[in-house]
């Protein structure tokens, strides 16, 4: 959605260095808002995102309008049931129809062999993943990992919210998360116990809402009770005026270290 930042520079050094051709593009989705969200006040600095993409040696740049996209009478939309449900699913009503309709269009408008998407926001690359399998679309989808601040906290074009103290304060995320893993590899397996220490790491940071901390299957983002396969420890986490989400990869067969 633009306000390119280094975790979106990642994916395009990862097409450049796999694709013959790289196109990037960049639209601010209003189907994938909700009410009350920050639809208007999202950042766009789109001469700064195209200087970027120059840099990097980007082939194509597409940035349609709204009305290109969805013509007044647009009646369709794109639903993946189960794997959008829960965590941001859950907490935000439609938006994933909205990523989903989105991207599809985008498929069929700019055909591609291979397409990047960051893992920070894993719940969206496995639904992504999904309706590409269950539609038959001959794209691959590559999750690109996720690129962090030197504090840990997962880059987002969303972090321009925080003031200085607050930015500070969300460095507590990505540090719960970390901790969270090193319990998994010293033997915990009590998901109940796992995001408990998660939750009282971040309450103890400071002020802030917490939307949701879970462990869920890897692949089907079903919510774990203990954890013994691979999972993936997923929040989302109000601070000040941001909401920021987060996720780690977590294996039990993975010996201390």
């Amino acid at each position: 959605m633009g306000a390119l930042h280094e975790g979106h520079l990642s994916l395009i050094r990862a097409s450049r260095q796999r694709c013959n051709v790289t196109v990037v593009t960049i639209f601010v989705n209003p189907k994938q808002f909700g009410p009350n969200e920050d639809l208007d006040a999202y950042p766009r600095p789109l001469e700064k995102d195209l200087e970027a993409c120059r840099a990097e040696g980007v082939d194509v740049v597409f940035v349609p309008s709204v009305e290109k996209m969805y013509p007044p009478d647009s009646s369709t939309d794109v639903h993946v049931a189960r794997v959008s449900e829960g965590l941001c699913g859950a907490h935000r009503p439609g938006h994933f129809d909205g990523v989903t309709t989105v991207v599809l269009k985008l498929f069929n408008i700019l055909p591609a062999d291979v397409a990047f998407f960051g893992e920070k926001d894993y719940q969206q690359l496995m639904v992504i993943k999904r309706m590409v399998r269950d539609l038959d679309v001959p794209i691959e989808i590559v999750g690109c990992p996720i690129v962090r601040e030197p504090d840990g906290l997962a880059m987002s074009s969303r972090n321009v919210y925080l003031s200085e103290e607050e930015r500070k304060q969300a460095g507590c995320l990505s540090r719960s998360l970390f901790d969270a893993v090193r319990h998994v590899r010293s033997g915990e397996r009590n998901c109940a116990e796992l995001t408990r220490r998660i939750r009282q790491q971040i309450e103890m940071a400071g002020p802030s809402t917490i939307d949701y901390i879970e462990i869920v299957d890897a692949e089907t983002l079903e919510p774990l009770a203990t954890v013994d396969r691979l999972a993936r420890i997923c929040l989302a986490v109000r601070i000040g005026p941001a909401r920021l989400i987060d996720n780690i990869g977590v294996d039990p067969s993975a010996e201390a270290g």
